[in-house]
């Protein structure tokens, strides 16, 4: 029977159940009500063989902090099909319906996280940011100079932290590339829910505040996985989200999270890359430190996508771009930046570089330069002087960080 890839339709219940089994898990009611409360079925695909559900995507309405502004990005998620159906066809006919209901929509880019980098590379997706892990044994935990704590932290419960948080959130939203807006839905469904199968056997999460001259500039979620033994405690306390509006409160909270009693390893597996805790500690190599894909960034529409962003000075560029996907996007773009403001036009004028659009999702929020990109054989600088031309353009001050999966 031929599978039919179309717009979702229907009880959304058998949707998830196909998302759940597509990934080897099973559909827990607690989690289906949560996901169904947050769920935009009218932006979610699914592929029927007769009337079951054999491949599922979704997306989230996201604004997402690029270099100087927001945009408009589609989160793209829940993108499975069933084992029984693989090597079908099915996953490239969902994005081709996807990709172009997200253009027709006006929305210029898209992003995930992927299961598989090797896979979303196939359909124009670049690697736009990277995370880092660490793993620090408290009892090498030092920080490197004495420390006068900025504020305090307290302690507080659920439904005070669903007043404090998001404000904190939103206000460090604009500052860094690759934080995506968070509705109040999405809090009370996908960041405060603390079912027990999604502890990965860790206990209750604790909300500690962060307030400087009384007023909250700082947070931090964590769980602690216990594990005692004759010697006494050896448990982890796994750090779920730490964000701070300016870089004391952040030292305070780390310093908070690692001096608490009874812990032997703290563990972050999702941190900015340029996160101060890596130039604070003592011994910079306990911390064992892992740097990872993240975030997944396709550039659903040239024009609007570059004209969206901000650029570190003024100047004009030609870049050729190659997009077998998306072919609207094939073709020599000029971007000019005058007076901070840019503009990007088709053009026939001779280009300085020449990539794939994989490139350009690489280069967007600023996670990696042209320079970088071009020394692995990436992007190919046509004329003498252009990779420095793009990366005074495209630089930025910040790492990009998604503190989320969604």
């Amino acid at each position: 029977m031929e599978i039919d890839v179309r717009p979702f339709s229907g009880d959304p219940r058998p949707f998830f159940e196909a998302v759940e089994l597509a990934f080897g898990e099973r559909m827990r009611d607690d989690s289906y009500t949560h996901y169904a409360a947050i769920f935009e079925a009218d932006r979610a695909i699914a592929a029927y063989d007769g009337d079951a559900i054999v491949g599922t995507a979704g997306i989230f309405s996201f604004d997402l902090s690029v270099p100087g502004a927001t945009l408009p990005a589609a989160g793209v998620t829940v993108v499975g099909v069933l084992p029984t159906h693989r090597r079908r066809g099915i996953l490239r006919r969902m994005m081709r319906l996807q990709l172009d209901a997200i253009r027709e929509r006006g929305e210029p880019i898209a992003i995930l996280w992927a299961s598989e980098g090797l896979i979303y590379q196939r359909f124009g997706y670049g690697l736009g940011s990277l995370h880092g892990g660490v793993k620090l044994d408290r009892d090498r935990s030092a920080f490197r100079l004495p420390h006068e704590p900025a504020g305090s932290v307290r302690f507080v419960n659920a439904d005070e932290a669903a007043r404090i948080f998001p404000a904190i959130h939103d206000a460090v939203l604009p500052r860094r590339p690759g934080f995506f807006s968070r509705s109040p839905g999405f809090w009370e469904h996908e960041f405060f829910p603390d079912p027990e199968h999604w502890r990965h056997g860790a206990g209750p999460a604790f909300h500690v505040v962060h307030a400087t001259g009384g007023a909250p500039d700082g947070y931090a979620r964590y769980r602690i996985k216990e594990d005692w033994d004759a010697a006494g405690a050896k448990s982890t306390l796994n750090v779920v989200e730490l964000i701070a509006t300016n870089p004391d409160a952040t030292l305070d909270l780390w310093r908070f999270l690692i001096g608490i009693d009874l812990i032997g390893r703290i563990e972050a597996w999702n941190l900015a890359v340029d996160d101060p805790l890596l130039l604070s500690v003592a011994e910079p190599r306990r911390l064992r430190m892992e740097v990872g894909d993240a975030l997944w960034l396709r550039v659903v529409d040239v024009a609007p996508a570059l004209a969206g962003r901000r650029y570190r000075s003024d100047g004009s560029l030609v870049i050729e771009v190659a997009d077998e996907f998306c072919p609207w996007n094939a073709g020599r773009w000029a971007l000019t930046v005058e007076n901070g403001s840019p503009r990007v036009e088709p053009t026939a004028d001779a280009p300085q570089l020449a990539c794939d659009i994989t490139d350009l999702g690489a280069i967007y929020l600023g996670a990696f330069s042209f320079a970088q990109l071009a020394d692995a054989a990436r992007v190919r600088e046509l004329e003498p002087g252009g990779l420095a031309r793009a990366d005074a353009l495209f630089g930025t001050d910040r790492a990009p960080w998604c503190p989320k999966v969604f």
